[in-house]
């Protein structure tokens, strides 16, 4: 009896403890967030001047500039349909029209939002009541949102050959902004020929006697690089393995040491045209198998949809899928689900400045990737070059435009493509092997991403590893990893077969 009450008491104690935590969370989180929307702002006038001083020109942005103007400074056609902002882009002769995430230009204050949602709370609760006019638009406004997101037009060739030269005709800046880096690892594809500036870095590694059998690609995540791969799982697979498969993982636009061209708005479109572009095409991949990283599962997704007789398996590991409850802006819900502006545990406090603060993040950018090869050397000082530092590598080689715009046009803008993407690898690719896996330590994207993947698609094998968080789900324990996509791999085949 007395074990049992002083069980009773322990736990009701650190009920009482978490509660606490949480509560201080909460108010310091608030304190610094809404000192942060004041940084930003200061920030923002700061940066304007610092660029008109380097470059001799000001620099739109989107907290302080329209959508339209910061989007057409790039040389890029805006245009507006069903309430949503797109650019125009050509492929034969078709006209499309892309979507960009609304979040790139649309980031409420934290004050602002906290009495939004409050309205919303005393709504619900029937404190307040929403005239019928509202709640009109409020429907006409969710029925746009449900609508298609990718419109394509036949138009006359003359027209075609005349936007070409509007869009077409202008190069990427082949020079570094002033707030980036400039070595030969970030910029080396500035002084690379003009036919190289349109492919990614992709690091290959084919069987001896160049007999192989199939391909895989390997998709890296969000501020990361093909070493994320190639210094952990590659080493570490079977010879036969490196007898039978062709193994490509490729740094994504604007990362790495691929290009990053300063005038992209780094859309999904963009990521996976230089994947086919760099890979696909010009190493004649037929049929492939695709392993990928957090974001990059969003692309192999897109690849998958976009190939689905030539994908032989899907290997997803912490996929960003966050169902949107009906009545919700997709874009937004995501963004407030990948970034909770919390200040523990710490990923989501560097999420959430990634994420929220265009010209906080340009700052850290500033600081840790433009002067990376400092911060490099260092850590290798105090730790006597005894620690491998490719994360490093992978983690500061960008730059602020690829990360800002990869983030809200890739992670947030494809809130309303996901489950498509995933019912047509459930329905129309029944061939194709799905396996998810997630650390139950993942701070960034819960567990439950990964549930509602296998919720959508119910053959896939979702497998969650103890003890593991987003990055060490691979690293630490590549060589099991390694065994596990070989396993993988093989089953896909005989499933084919």
């Amino acid at each position: 009896m007395i074990r049992l009450e002083v069980k009773r008491g322990g736990a009701a104690a650190r009920s009482a403890v978490a509660m606490v935590g949480r509560l201080v969370n909460e108010v310091v989180s608030f304190v610094l967030f809404s000192a942060l929307d004041l940084l930003d702002a200061v920030l923002c006038l700061v940066f304007k001047l610092v660029d008109y001083a380097f470059e001799s020109k000001w620099k739109p942005c989107y907290c302080s500039s329209s959508a339209r103007e910061m989007i057409t400074s790039s040389g890029n056609i805006l245009i507006s349909e069903s309430g949503k902002s797109k650019i125009v882009f050509l492929s034969s002769t078709k006209l499309h029209l892309e979507e960009i995430s609304d979040t790139l230009y649309s980031r409420p204050p934290l004050l602002f939002d906290i009495s939004r949602s409050t309205m919303t709370d005393l709504r619900s609760l029937g404190f307040l009541r929403r005239s019928d006019g509202a709640a009109a638009l409020a429907a006409a406004a969710t029925a746009k949102r449900v609508r298609k997101s990718t419109t394509a037009l036949t138009i006359n060739s003359a027209i075609v050959e005349m936007l070409q030269g509007k869009i077409g005709g202008k190069q990427s800046q082949p020079v570094p902004r002033w707030s980036d880096c400039a070595c030969k690892r970030c910029s080396g594809w500035c002084l690379a020929p003009s036919s190289s500036r349109v492919l990614l870095y992709a690091h290959s590694q084919f069987p001896p006697d160049g007999a192989a059998v199939e391909d895989v690609l390997f998709i890296h995540g969000f501020i990361s690089s093909s070493s994320f791969w190639t210094e952990t799982v590659f080493p570490n697979f079977s010879d036969t393995a490196k007898s039978r498969y062709r193994l490509f993982a490729m740094d994504l636009l604007g990362f790495g040491r691929s290009p990053k061209p300063a005038d992209s708005l780094y859309t999904l479109r963009e990521h996976v045209d230089m994947i086919e572009r760099s890979v696909l095409q010009r190493h004649g991949v037929r049929s492939f198998h695709i392993v990928a990283h957090s974001l990059g599962s969003i692309l192999a997704l897109a690849l998958a949809v976009k190939y689905p007789d030539a994908v032989r398996s899907l290997t997803l590991l912490a996929p960003p899928y966050f169902p949107v409850p009906k009545g919700e802006q997709g874009t937004q819900y995501v963004l407030r689900r990948v970034a909770q502006r919390r200040v523990w545990p710490l990923i989501s406090l560097g999420a959430s400045v990634a994420c929220w603060y265009e010209h906080i993040s340009r700052t850290v950018s500033l600081l840790m990737c433009k002067h990376h090869l400092f911060w490099e050397f260092i850590f290798r000082f105090f730790t006597r070059n005894r620690i491998r530092t490719f994360l490093m590598e992978g983690f500061f080689c960008h730059t602020h435009n690829a990360a800002w715009h990869t983030l809200h046009n890739v992670i947030c803008g494809t809130a309303g493509k996901i489950e498509g993407y995933l019912d047509t690898v459930r329905d129309r690719m029944p061939s194709c092997a799905v396996t998810i896996l997630h650390g139950t330590d993942d701070d960034l994207l819960p567990v439950s991403c990964s549930s509602a993947v296998k919720a959508r698609i119910p053959r896939a094998d979702l497998r969650v590893i103890d003890g593991k968080d987003h990055i060490t789900i691979v690293v630490g324990r590549q060589k099991a990893f390694a065994r596990e996509l070989e396993l993988i791999w093989e089953a896909a085949n005989l499933k084919a077969k």
